[in-house]
C-alpha cells in the first residue's frame, strides 16, 4: 500500500535499485556454491517478483519488455565478433551442417513425441517442435564471459547458436504459415514469406547501420567516448525499428556487428561495450525471472516434462552426430550439445506469438509448457554451459 502511494517515477527508480541489488547479492551466494551468475540473477528475479515476495509491482514488471530488446541487441552485437571472415573460413560448411542436425532433430523429436505419446493437437505439436529448435544466446554469452572462455569450442558454439536463430525463424515461419493456411485457406507460400522477408530486410538495415557507424566514428577521429555513444545510439535505434515491426533484434544486430567487425577490424569497440553492458545483462535476467511464475510448474504436466527432456536429447544427439560427421575435435564433439541446453528469450516471445495465432485454449497450453520449461532451462542451462566450457578446456577462469 505504501508503494502504491508513491509517484510512478519514484517506484520505477526504487524498483531498478532493488533489481540491481538483489541480483548482486544473489551472485555472492551463488559464487560460494559454484553456480553461474545467470542462474543467480534468475533466482533473484523469481524471489522479488510478483509471484513470490512481490517486492516489485506487477504492472512495472509487465512494462519492462524493452529491457529484453536492449539486452538482446547488445548480446547479438557482441557475439558477432566471432563472425570474422577468417573464423568462418576455418569453420567452413561444418557449422551449417551441425546446426541443421542439432536444431531440426530436436524439433522433429519434440513434435513427434507430442503427437505420438500425448495425441496433442497437430498445430500445437508442430509449433512446439518449431520453438524447440531455438537456443538462448543470452545466458550462454554471460557464462562464457564469466569464465573468460575462448578458443575453437567457443567460436563454434557461438556460430551454431547464431545460426540456430535463423533456422528457428525459418521453421517457425513455415509452421505458422501452414497453420494459418489450414485455418483461412490462404497461400502457404504467402504466409511463410512475409515474416522471412521482414527479417531479411532488417538484416540489410543492420548492414547499413554498420556502414553508418564506421562513417560516424571516422568523422569523430575514433574518439573513445564518441565511439561508445554512437554505437549505443545505433543499437537502440535498430532495436526500436525491430520492435516496431514485431521481430526480434537478434538477427539485425548480429548483421550490424558482423559487417562492422569485418570492415573495420575495430575490436576495441566490442571491449568497450563489454564494460558497459553488465548492469543491462543483470536487469535482463532478473526481469526474466520476475516474469516466470513458479506456480506454473504445477500445471507443467507430463507433456511439459517430455518436452524438456526430449529437446535436450535431440540437441545433444544432433550436435554429436553433426560433429562426428564433420570430424570436429573431440572436445567440441563431446560437449557442444551440453552447451546448447539454455532456452528462453526467443522461445518465450515465439510462444506468445503462437498463442495469438491459435486463438483458442491450446494456445495457453503451449505458453504454459514453454514458460515452465524455460524456468528449468534457464536454471540448469548456465550450469551445463559452465560444465561444457570447463570440460572442453575453453574456460580460462575455473572459479
Amino acid at each position: 500500500m505504501l508503494i502504491e502511494e508513491l509517484q510512478q517515477g519514484t517506484i520505477a527508480l526504487l524498483s531498478l535499485s532493488a533489481i540491481l541489488l538483489s541480483g548482486f547479492l544473489l551472485t555472492g551466494i551463488a559464487a560460494r556454491v559454484k553456480l553461474p551468475r545467470v542462474s543467480a540473477y534468475i533466482i533473484a528475479g523469481i524471489l522479488i517478483g510478483p509471484y513470490t515476495l512481490n517486492i516489485i509491482p506487477k504492472n512495472l514488471t509487465e512494462n519492462m519488455g524493452f529491457v529484453s530488446d536492449i539486452a538482446l541487441a547488445f548480446i547479438a552485437f557482441g557475439a558477432s565478433r566471432y563472425f570474422e571472415k577468417d573464423t568462418i573460413k576455418r569453420a567452413g560448411m561444418s557449422i551449417i551442417g551441425i546446426t541443421l542436425l542439432e536444431s531440426l532433430l530436436a524439433g522433429v523429436l519434440v513434435a513427434a513425441s507430442m503427437l505420438v505419446f500425448f495425441h496433442l493437437d497437430a498445430r500445437l505439436s508442430l509449433l512446439l517442435g518449431a520453438i524447440a529448435t531455438a537456443t538462448a544466446p543470452a545466458s550462454m554469452v554471460m557464462t562464457i564471459k564469466q569464465y573468460r572462455a575462448q578458443g575453437e569450442f567457443v567460436d563454434q558454439l557461438l556460430q551454431v547458436v547464431a545460426l540456430d536463430d535463423i533456422v528457428c525463424l525459418l521453421v517457425f515461419s513455415i509452421v505458422v504459415a501452414a497453420v494459418n493456411a489450414g485455418a483461412s485457406g490462404l497461400s502457404l507460400f504467402a504466409n511463410a514469406m512475409m515474416p522471412i522477408l521482414v527479417n531479411l530486410c532488417m538484416i540489410g538495415v543492420g548492414g547499413l547501420f554498420s556502414l553508418l557507424l564506421d562513417r560516424l566514428i571516422r568523422l569523430h577521429h575514433g574518439n573513445k567516448d564518441s565511439r561508445l555513444i554512437i554505437a549505443i545510439a545505433l543499437l537502440l535505434g535498430l532495436s526500436g525499428l525491430c520492435s516496431g515491426l514485431d521481430v526480434s533484434p537478434l538477427l539485425a544486430c548480429m548483421a550490424f556487428g558482423a559487417v562492422y567487425i569485418n570492415q573495420s577490424q575495430d575490436r576495441e569497440l566490442y571491449d568497450q561495450l563489454d564494460v558497459f553492458t553488465p548492469p543491462i545483462m543483470l536487469l535482463f535476467f532478473v526481469v526474466s525471472g520476475m516474469r516466470l511464475d513458479p506456480g506454473v510448474l504445477a500445471s507443467f504436466g507430463m507433456a511439459g516434462a517430455v518436452y524438456f527432456v526430449v529437446r535436450i536429447i535431440g540437441k545433444y544427439i544432433g550436435a554429436y552426430a553433426g560433429c562426428f560427421l564433420y570430424k570436429t575435435s573431440k572436445p567440441v564433439r563431446r560437449y557442444l550439445g551440453v552447451a546448447l541446453i539454455p532456452q528462453a528469450g526467443v522461445s518465450i516471445g515465439l510462444s506468445f506469438l503462437a498463442q495469438r495465432i491459435l486463438k483458442d485454449g491450446i494456445g495457453q497450453v503451449l505458453v504454459t509448457i514453454i514458460l515452465a520449461s524455460s524456468v528449468l532451462y534457464e536454471l540448469i542451462g548456465p550450469l551445463c554451459v559452465k560444465i561444457a566450457l570447463m570440460r572442453s578446456g575453453a574456460a580460462l577462469d575455473a572459479e
